[in-house]
């Protein structure tokens, strides 16, 4: 699969559907910090920046899906809900100008849910409305990180659209179980530190893709444990991590005799009686599934040892979690495979 990734960020389909083959043909990402990531990682791809410019872009690129999460900010809930009255909220029909142009047979778009219920629903029917009449049948589902392998609850709306056929893409979204009417899978829920996660080839781990700066310490973090799709666990968080809003991670860590750093294996809490800490980027960049320092390159003249934290953890902030991108991509090759 040959693919166009728009409003690209740190690039988290790249990383989810390397191991399948699939291979970028180009990007589109404004942000500074980003571009650098993928420049650095992926020198050979070209990132073509502002995506309102595409009629500027080659004609002659051939892509068989095209993946983008436009700017969710116009439909957060916590935002000002302008909808498509913000221009912000306008890339979405951009991505689907893109497509127009490019004409791939596959598109996978995701955002906030709060984009379902944003003008009454109005924006998001006409997304819809305009993903048909460019010729693709769709589905779309909300898709939560935390039954993914990842401990964080991060609820995304995914759209899958399949050139002039709606059971292809009905079938990424939706596996014959839950189709089925199946239950979901059940949980035990109790107040205590989250256990360790069990963690393979094709699984992950962490806590909380955004870490929060608070003055004060709020408490004993309250887990439950809930079994996830392959068989691994995931945890869910009722409370925030805090940290002393003046100090760093490190200085945290080494002044309060804070937990170790989180490693792939585990994510047991970082508190120690009343104490917490701050996440360190790498701990982030785990929890989203991403490689130890994937965000850790030279930057503005400095080397990768003295790359900033400030963009790190901006740019995990605003990624869509690998394992849920990976899953996306492998039902895809197998619904090419039927």
């Amino acid at each position: 699969m040959r693919y166009a990734s728009v409003c690209s960020g740190v690039e988290a389909p790249t990383v989810a559907w390397h191991p399948l083959g699939w291979a970028p043909v180009f990007f589109s990402e404004i942000e500074k910090f980003p571009s650098a990531v993928l420049q650095h990682h992926y020198p050979h791809v070209p990132n073509y920046g502002d995506m309102t410019n595409f009629k500027e872009w080659p004609d002659d690129q051939s892509i068989s899906l095209l993946v983008g999460g436009t700017p969710c900010q116009s439909f957060s809930v916590a935002g000002l809900r302008k909808g498509l009255a913000d221009p912000r909220g306008n890339l979405m029909l951009t991505f689907l100008a893109v497509a127009k142009k490019y004409n791939p047979k596959w598109v996978v778009w995701e955002n906030v849910p709060g984009v379902l219920s944003s003008n009454e629903g109005r924006d998001f029917g006409t997304f819809l409305s305009a993903l048909g009449e460019c010729g693709y049948g769709f589905a779309y589902r909300v898709l939560d990180a935390q039954y993914f392998g990842v401990a964080q609850r991060r609820r995304r709306v995914f759209v899958v659209g399949y050139l002039g056929d709606w059971r292809r893409a009905a079938a990424v979204l939706f596996e014959r179980e839950s189709l089925s009417g199946n239950p979901t899978p059940s949980r035990e829920t109790g107040q205590r530190v989250a256990d360790t996660l069990t963690v393979g080839a094709n699984q992950y781990s962490g806590f909380i893709g955004e870490p929060v700066e608070v003055a004060s310490v709020v408490g004993p973090l309250t887990a439950g444990m809930h079994k996830g799709p392959r068989g691994t666990e995931a945890v869910e968080s009722n409370h925030v991590i805090a940290f002393p809003a003046e100090m760093s991670g490190t200085q945290v860590a080494k002044e309060t005799n804070m937990s170790p750093c989180l490693s792939v294996k585990h994510t047991t809490a970082v508190a120690s009686e009343t104490k917490v800490r701050r996440l360190t980027p790498c701990e982030t960049e785990r929890l989203q599934g991403f490689p130890d320092n994937y965000t850790q390159i030279p930057w503005r003249n400095k080397g990768a040892e003295d790359c900033p934290d400030g963009p790190r953890y901006k740019a995990m902030g605003n990624s869509m979690a690998v394992p849920v991108m990976r899953w996306i991509g492998e039902r895809i090759d197998l619904v090419r495979t039927l």
